[in-house]
């Protein structure tokens, strides 16, 4: 029954006997592995649509949900992870095995008359298989996608003529966003496929027909392709399968950071390692020589290629084809290590990418808490969470005064010494506890750059505090504690509960002879005249939100307010930005239960 269909199919289309007379070809030479490439590369390129189309399945292409969508592939789908690692990784080894072919059909001088115009289709393979990388570069859409798909963009309105554009088209508005996504998705997963899979199909009809592979015209070796070349392929092919899989297994897929932020920059990006020399080679032509780098250099090479059939008709003209090509090897390889290099010894660029794997890692937590991603996206519930946000805004608006541990919220140095306090723990027991330390209240942590270095704050921690007895030295722990309850923090919940009794004697301290916190601060019901802040709820949100808009206000500082700015009454920051960095301060943030 089965042989009778196949003979009707055969007789209709020819499709059995096209087979055998290509399975039974003799190869010139006879089977080899420098043969394997070409069969390689589609064989490669189809594992990679049929992983593709299963990604496609599940993605939803647009900036509210494309994150959203690899997010529930990588992490609640059993086995996403390694589906969408396998699909990074094969595209990856699709450029590598394009340009082992490229070089191998030049190094064995298959370029030449007849066999040009296969040649030329791996030519033409070079831009679409460069397309297909970066058009699939922005679909996760998250911080490293968005600014390295940003790069090639802005690399296109350079072109002169069609590249604005083009530039334009692949947009589709001001900004790259929903319909940019839209548009990548058609070519990556719709036309470039289509013209790739053509241009192979194309490619190996004409590799199998004139055994292109084949370093000279030979006598036949009388072996056909079947089985021992077939074999040689199916080999390769699952080396290639297993190296792939090894791959995704040890570095555990492709990843997935914070979701795309247009507001926010990024300099953790990247392009992905084959077009690292890319980047790097660009940085040889700055401002307006850019174009040098990103245009014309390239076209001249690519029109090289197109010219060497002809160039590679004498022995030294097939040697200069062979030289032109190592050397943009050697190049490439040289500018790649450049770049590592130079990536390496760059201190910025590092606190950027351990500062990028931070902030995926804390979006992906979010995604997965109860919670989960807001119906207004996941850029939505990254930049409402204090521990992403938070440093940022202090790094922004901040640090020009204060420091957080040393440094600007973010891990960065700044140049300038600090003018205000180290925020660090700010209204815990321990900075507190260095406040009213005599040895460094008037340090550059605390007062130490502030006008109020010689004020009455100061005075009396040195002067006074300074000579305290042991049980005044008690009766002042238990005054830290007390006033550090008032900003009831997260992280001191457990503490504060078993020290009922403590706070309260801490609280009465507060207005006896000694402490005389009361005669410059109002603290709950003693409603002196104060000098200095109202310390009712010092530290805790309410206070630091009230604060923080309005430090001049006759409850803080009035007109004795240091330089610090009313980022609310004077309309730098909104609430939810105050109550952003409020929160970060304070480590009131979700955390996932124990």
């Amino acid at each position: 029954m089965i042989a009778r269909l196949l003979n009707w199919l055969d007789r209709r289309t020819g499709i059995l006997r096209g087979t055998l007379a290509v399975l039974l070809e003799p190869i010139p030479g006879g089977p080899r592995w420098r043969h394997v490439w070409g069969t390689l590369l589609a064989l490669v390129f189809a594992t990679q649509i049929v992983t593709g189309f299963f990604l496609w399945t599940g993605y939803s292409a647009s900036a509210q949900t494309a994150w959203e969508s690899v997010y529930y592939l990588e992490h609640e789908i059993g086995g996403g992870w390694f589906l969408r690692g396998l699909h990074h990784f094969t595209a990856q080894l699709l450029v590598v095995l394009l340009v082992v072919h490229l070089v191998t059909l030049v190094l064995s001088r298959a370029y030449t008359a007849p066999r040009e115009l296969s040649f030329w289709l791996v030519l033409i393979l070079v831009p679409l298989f460069v397309g297909m990388s970066v058009t699939g570069w922005l679909l996760p859409f998250d911080q490293r996608a968005y600014w390295a798909a940003r790069v090639p963009l802005n690399l296109l309105g350079l072109t002169p003529v069609l590249g604005p554009a083009l530039q334009q088209a692949l947009i589709g508005g001001p900004e790259v966003g929903h319909l940019t996504l839209t548009r990548f998705l058609a070519l990556h997963a719709g036309l470039l496929p289509l013209l790739i899979g053509g241009i192979l199909l194309l490619h190996l009809h004409l590799l199998f027909r004139e055994r292109v592979a084949a370093p000279a015209p030979r006598p036949s070796s009388g072996r056909p392709y079947w089985p021992e070349q077939a074999c040689l392929d199916a080999f390769a092919f699952a080396l290639a399968l297993a190296l792939l899989v090894v791959v995704v297994l040890v570095t555990g897929g492709a990843g997935l950071g914070a979701p795309a932020d247009p507001s926010q920059e990024y300099s953790a990006a990247r392009p992905e390692w084959l077009f690292l020399f890319l980047y790097q080679f660009l940085k040889l032509f700055p401002g307006p020589a850019e174009i040098w780098g990103a245009v014309v250099l390239p076209s001249l090479v690519f029109l090289v290629f197109v010219a060497m059939p002809w160039i590679g008709r004498s022995a030294r003209g097939h040697a200069l084809n062979v030289i032109l090509v190592m050397s943009l090897l050697l190049g490439a390889v040289v500018l790649t290590g450049a770049a590592w290099f130079a990536d390496s010894r760059d201190r910025d660029y590092r606190a950027a990418v351990a500062q990028a794997r931070v902030e995926g890692d804390r979006a992906r937590l979010l995604a997965g808490s109860p919670a989960g991603i807001p119906a207004a996206g996941a850029l939505a519930l990254t930049r409402g969470d204090p521990l992403l946000r938070g440093p940022r805004l202090f790094a922004s608006y901040c640090a020009g005064c204060h420091r957080f541990d040393g440094h600007d919220g973010l891990g960065r140095i700044p140049g300038e010494a600090p003018s205000a306090s180290d925020l660090k723990g700010f209204a815990g027991r321990a900075w507190l506890a260095g406040l009213l330390d005599p040895e460094r209240v008037d340090s550059a942590h605390y007062f130490g750059g502030t006008r109020f270095k010689e004020g009455r704050m100061v005075r009396f921690v040195k002067r006074d505090v300074a000579g305290f007895t042991p049980e005044q030295k008690a009766e002042l722990q238990s005054v830290i504690v007390a006033l550090s309850a008032e900003a009831a923090l997260p992280r001191q919940r457990a503490l504060e509960r078993d020290d009922a009794g403590r706070i309260a004697a801490g609280r009465a301290a507060m207005a006896n002879e000694v402490m005389r916190c009361t005669e410059c601060h109002k603290f709950h019901e003693h409603d002196d005249e104060p000098v200095g802040p109202d310390l009712t709820g010092y530290g805790s949100r309410a206070w630091l939100v009230d604060f923080i808009g309005d430090p001049a206000h006759v409850r803080f500082y009035g007109r004795r307010n240091d330089r610090m700015p009313g980022y609310a009454v004077d309309q730098v920051l909104d609430a939810e930005a105050i109550g952003l960095i409020a929160d970060w301060l304070r480590e009131d943030w979700y955390t996932p239960e124990p």
